[in-house]
């Protein structure tokens, strides 16, 4: 054979080797087809194509990089398709929230989902953007769903906002704590709690309340079935989950999609 030649022979059994040593413990025993695809090469030719294999690998060292490449991108790939299979089996779940976290028309004929960190960078910069997008399209309902996933402050935030709802202040003092530069603590959120109007001591008390814990509890547990990454990620209808900071053109893109697959 040529080296070329060799070499995506190499790569081939290469790939198919991952692959079965991958799924080997799930397997009872060898299937037929295995069991005859290996009686068909002989001690001669198994010997052949390790010898190619070695010579392949020396040559061209990306044959095993693009080899776990493919492997990862198709574990990515099921991945993301799990995600959606969570998503349109739990859709009445996830697209479920109190009455405060739910924004646009409630009547809406296409729910987005969102998941955002009040500490997240990337959210922050989607609040204009989706304020805009929420304007201009009156058939949109977006439901928040607030995670606290990047540090101790994430949850001290979470709590504070989820506190405010009691008192019917959750996005004021959502907007307060997310347009804020100032690190969170208890005498912050005292402040700003008292300067959007809202029972400081009150907002304090209720941050341990059981139904904050519950609420911050169930949100997390929605974003491990999505198989969450980051934030913010936003989920479009049943069609389509997008992670991170997106322009308003593809969000626009994706509620163009979304609504074509509902109908």
């Amino acid at each position: 054979m040529t080296r070329p030649t060799r070499a995506r022979l190499a790569g081939t059994f290469l790939a198919l080797g991952l692959t079965v040593s991958t799924a080997a413990p799930a397997l009872a025993a060898p299937s037929t087809a295995s069991a005859a695809a290996e009686s068909s090469f002989s001690p001669a030719q198994r010997a052949e194509i390790v010898t190619i294999l070695r010579d392949a690998l020396k040559n061209d060292p990306s044959i095993l990089s693009d080899a776990i490449v493919a492997l990862r991108q198709g574990a990515q790939q099921k991945a993301a398709d799990d995600a959606l299979t969570h998503v349109r089996s739990d859709r009445e779940r996830l697209q479920k929230g109190p009455d405060y976290t739910v924004r646009g028309n409630p009547q809406g004929d296409l729910t987005i989902v969102e998941f955002l960190d009040p500490r997240c960078g990337y959210c922050r910069s989607m609040v204009p953007v989706v304020d805009a997008l929420l304007k201009s399209d009156s058939k949109l309902r977006l439901v928040e769903k607030l995670v606290p996933v990047l540090s101790e402050k994430s949850v001290l935030d979470t709590q504070a906002i989820f506190a405010a709802a009691l008192q019917g202040g959750y996005e004021k003092m959502k907007r307060a704590l997310m347009q804020d530069t100032t690190p969170p603590t208890l005498d912050r959120i005292r402040q700003l709690a008292t300067a959007n109007g809202l029972n400081a001591d009150k907002l304090v008390t209720d941050m341990h309340a059981s139904s904050v814990a519950a609420q911050i509890n169930e949100n997390l547990a929605e974003a491990r079935l999505i198989g969450l990454d980051g934030t913010p990620t936003f989920v479009f209808g049943t069609s389509a989950i997008i992670p991170g900071a997106i322009s308003a053109e593809e969000m626009r893109e994706q509620i163009r999609t979304a609504r074509k697959d509902a109908h």
